[in-house]
């Protein structure tokens, strides 16, 4: 292995073609959410709604149930309650 001003230049250059090649593979990958998102509005569904729905099933059941109901306590104080 060579090294160059202490730094293991074959190591290094494996790190940045990994995360180059990963970089490359999230570009894909965002480019097909993209083609679904794209897919679902054209079938009548509201993308906005969508990907909050994707930010609540991320979260767990406890964190989810806090936001809403901080949610209808800002709202409440607001008089936009229903």
């Amino acid at each position: 292995m060579s090294d160059v001003g202490g730094i293991a230049a074959d190591r290094l250059k494996s790190f940045v073609e990994r995360i180059e090649r990963l970089e490359e593979e999230k570009r894909g990958l965002q480019e097909d959410i993209k083609e679904v998102y794209a897919e679902a509005k054209g079938t009548g569904f509201d993308t906005k709604i969508i990907r909050q729905i994707i930010r609540l099933r991320k979260m767990d059941k406890a964190d989810r149930q806090e936001q809403e109901a901080l949610l209808d306590l800002y709202k409440e104080a607001l008089g936009m309650a229903e």
